[in-house]
């Protein structure tokens, strides 16, 4: 059943498998306590997702403890004193009271077991994740001011920001992550810190600056933590595009600050999210990602003018190419990559839609070169309107709005998401009496881009239409 300790605020609640678990380790003679996030999120009144437990007790104590109790346990973690557990629906770890550092010259950390909760919590990340509730009494322990920074808002370390930064130099993403997902303010002396050490993160592996990076996108405030990596540095070492928009600020007024553009079509797009039963539940890492990156291709294209003006020409692709190149080195999936990457390389396809008008094929490409992307797609253009022009804004709003009901329209005429050509190709085969190879993949193209432009046709003219074709071929 649900647990709710005393003094906390309605909202959350503890899986009785907490309380349960404590009395395991104390009829074994072992210290347990409830720690970090989930502890916070109790101040917060939401239940978190997560339950971490440390513990006196070293990783062969802890199998022997709860052996006979859990109904699965794993030691994958055992290298950091950590033992995963599982009973019921609820999946535990637990960990050796310990301390990390890091080797100036290494990527992995140097773990030391703790003596007590008092040693562990010293070495936490920040002072709202310091707090711990002992078990099973629950008794808040609080050394470090968590509940008041947590009230007041901000964001500090237990040791001095340079001794924590320089035990786990991830620390200073993960001060990023909660000015997002948290809307905490940075303290000024962790500030400081992490513009100090800015080059210190180059040493973490990029999967651990990846999924800290995942994390500050999907929050409830990404502009916030984009902003701060970028003032601290941080973002010159871990995403160096976004920093290169700021750069390309103008003093004569020529073109808009890219930079605080970029970060208001990320907000714009986070606010066009659906709920769980829409097109594009929130948060949406693909869509936001998209949002912030889809001008750094900008820096490298902008060119004056004669007349005075600036363009850009081309800096879709250009973006689209800069951002593969950057997400694979912070090894996203080969899919994540795909979907940011061409919502970043189609962004620009709308614009002029509403000067010069599409075709019906037009239109066609336009929901078949987006793909399974098209609803991030519509969000993203829509996002990508900043501008304090209400005329234009609302010029802009109405042509999307136009463009969408034709794709609806034409979605239920032709069934648009599912576009093949006229024939497949055992029927080209089969019409033009030729084996498989490269004439049939031709062919197939030749039907596929009649059917773009021409919408679709019986199959019988479908054949005439491939015997033409054939017959004009050398």
């Amino acid at each position: 059943m649900p647990y709710l300790p005393s003094g906390f605020p309605d909202g959350a609640w503890l899986s009785d498998v907490v309380v349960d678990l404590g009395e395991v380790f104390a009829a074994a003679g072992f210290e347990l306590s409830l720690v970090g996030g989930p502890v916070r999120d109790l101040f917060l009144g939401r239940t978190s997702p997560d339950l971490d437990f440390t513990t006196d007790a070293r990783p062969d104590e802890i199998i022997s403890a709860v052996s006979g109790w859990a109904d699965a346990h794993w030691d994958i973690g055992r290298d950091f004193g950590t033992i995963g557990i599982r009973k019921g629906d609820d999946t535990i770890e637990v960990t050796t009271y310990r301390a990390e550092a890091y080797d100036p010259e290494s990527r992995k950390p140097e773990v030391r077991f703790g003596r007590d909760l008092g040693d562990d919590l010293v070495r936490r990340d920040f002072t709202v994740n310091a707090m711990a509730l002992k078990l099973p009494s629950f008794e808040l322990v609080d050394p470090h001011g968590g509940v008041r920074d947590l009230y007041a808002g901000q964001l500090r370390t237990p040791a001095t920001p340079e001794e924590s930064f320089s035990d786990d130099p991830l620390r200073m993403m993960r001060a990023a992550r909660f000015a997002s997902q948290l809307g905490l303010d940075v303290a000024e002396g962790v500030r400081g810190a992490m513009t100090a050490m800015a080059e210190r993160i180059s040493i973490v592996s990029a999967e651990r600056v990846r999924e800290e990076l995942v994390k500050l996108i999907i929050g409830d405030h990404p502009r916030a933590g984009v902003d701060l990596l970028v003032e601290t540095g941080l973002a010159e070492i871990v995403l160096p595009e976004v920093p290169a928009l700021k750069r390309l600020d103008d003093e004569h007024n020529r073109h808009k600050d890219v930079y605080q553009h970029s970060l208001k079509v990320l907000e714009q797009a986070a606010d066009l999210e659906t709920d769980a039963d829409g097109p594009v539940p929130g948060p949406d890492f693909i869509l936001r990602f998209a949002a912030l990156m889809h001008d750094v291709g900008k820096p490298k294209t902008r060119r004056f003018e004669a007349r005075g003006g600036v363009s850009f020409r081309h800096h879709d692709v250009v973006g689209a190419k800069l951002t593969r190149k950057r997400m694979q080195a912070l090894r996203f999936d080969k899919e994540t990559i795909r979907a940011v990457t061409l919502l970043v390389e189609l962004h620009m396809r709308f614009y002029g839609y509403g000067d010069q008008g599409w075709t019906d094929s037009a239109v066609r490409r336009y929901v078949t070169d987006a793909g399974d992307q098209l609803e991030r797609l519509h969000r993203l253009t829509r996002s990508d309107v900043t501008t304090r022009n209400r005329k234009k804004a609302a010029r802009l709003d109405h042509a999307y709005d136009d463009l969408e009901d034709r794709i609806a329209a034409l979605r239920e005429q032709e069934e648009l998401d599912k576009i093949r050509p006229h024939l497949d190709g055992q029927q080209i085969m089969s019409i033009l009496e030729i084996p498989p190879g490269p004439t049939v993949g031709k062919a197939y193209k030749f039907l596929l881009e009649h059917r773009m432009e021409n919408g679709p046709v019986a199959e019988e003219q479908a054949a005439a239409l491939l015997k033409q074709w054939w017959a004009e071929q050398d």
